[in-house]
């Protein structure tokens, strides 16, 4: 009773928030190069790539009348890719950023996050970052097909550990090769002074689109969140369940808070052709303009209805779904432009026959 309690008043203040529809969080596609080519990766992107890097001076023209009406110190600017650290001019492009008042980070796979690289970046006012890897050494190497990317990973991993100032998280994509060595993942980012760590599942788009290997069955997603509940208990590392979904009776077990999707509420992304969408792995169908023939600021107050009223999403298996209130269609990068089913539902793969429970000792 306590819990639904809770959800219909988390229901209540999401429905605020989406009519307010306050921007607080924007990512930058700033390039669409990457240093490693990953099996999962949702935006297939590789080192040479025909799209060019976005030159700072659109990307900064198109955000600054955001000062407008939001205090910019209210806007973490996520600096995104392809992998971000590819572009030389990053610590400048950053600084300029604090300079107008602007709090960012980045979003990186690590493989050249040196010292010299966390110093310049630490100069230039960058203020929270998020590293990923993704299981024990053979697993991690797999995913992202590069034998040297774990020993890459961790270096950047403890030299972000040692910057106090830093706001921080590791994250992992669990998938069916790393499923069984969550617990000395997490005993080993432990004893790296690690302190926040958040766990994804791996989406059908991009190369993982026809992986099965990627995606774990419904078996191992009960696995996963039973694990996440037990690592919850141990007060040395923070672990989260990402916001990629509905989990149903898993709701405030797996993370924080319950679940909202804030594609379009609080979240829009500059891609990097100049498109205006909300988080960069959403289909392209979705863009709601582009910052080189629209204003951003009017675009962000404007548009962006298809993911500020959900109502359309109440088809497919979401039709009759009794928990709709509670998902209202799920996250908004597992639709695809048909807009007929999502593409894929956890809640609803929780929700089978699985006689399994968790124990740590047997993993």
């Amino acid at each position: 009773m306590r819990n639904k309690l809770l959800q219909f008043i988390s229901n209540c203040h999401r429905d605020n928030e989406i009519k307010l529809h306050e921007l607080t969080y924007l990512f930058w596609e700033c390039t669409r190069r990457c240093n490693l080519k990953c099996l999962h990766c949702g935006s297939d992107c590789a080192s040479d790539v025909s799209t060019p890097d976005m030159p700072f001076e659109d990307f900064l023209k198109a955000i600054l009348p955001i000062k407008e009406k939001y205090k910019p110190d209210s806007i973490i600017v996520a600096i995104t890719g392809g992998e971000p650290l590819l572009r030389k001019d990053l610590p400048w492009c950053g600084a300029a950023l604090r300079k107008h008042g602007f709090h960012w980070g980045i979003v990186t796979n690590g493989y050249d996050y040196t010292p010299d690289i966390h110093g310049s970046l630490l100069g230039a006012g960058m203020g929270s970052i998020t590293v990923s890897l993704d299981g024990l050494e053979p697993s991690h190497n797999w995913l992202r097909a590069d034998s040297r990317s774990f020993d890459r990973a961790v270096g950047a991993i403890e030299l972000i550990t040692s910057s106090e100032r830093l706001i921080y998280d590791v994250v992992t994509c669990v998938n069916r090769r790393n499923i069984n060595e969550l617990e000395q993942l997490k005993d080993f980012l432990i004893e790296r002074q690690v302190k926040a760590w958040r766990l994804f599942t791996i989406w059908p788009i991009g190369r993982a689109a026809k992986n099965d290997e990627l995606r774990l069955n419904p078996e191992q997603l009960k696995q996963l969140m039973d694990f996440i509940i037990q690592a919850r208990t141990d007060t040395r590392i923070h672990t989260t369940f990402c916001c990629e979904a509905y989990v149903g009776e898993y709701e405030r077990k797996v993370r924080d808070t319950f679940f909202f999707c804030r594609a379009g509420v609080h979240i829009a992304s500059i891609l990097i052709d100049g498109y205006i969408s909300a988080c960069p792995n959403i289909n392209r169908n979705f863009i709601q303009g582009n910052i080189y023939q629209d204003k951003f600021l009017d675009v962000w107050e404007k548009r962006f209805e298809v993911m500020r009223n959900r109502k359309w999403t109440k088809t497919g298996i979401c039709r009759n779904c009794g928990d709709y209130r509670n998902c209202l269609g799920g996250a908004m990068h597992l639709w695809n432009e048909k807009k007929d089913s999502i593409m894929v539902c956890i809640h609803q793969q929780l929700g089978k026959e699985i006689n399994t429970t968790y124990d740590k000792t047997k993993h």
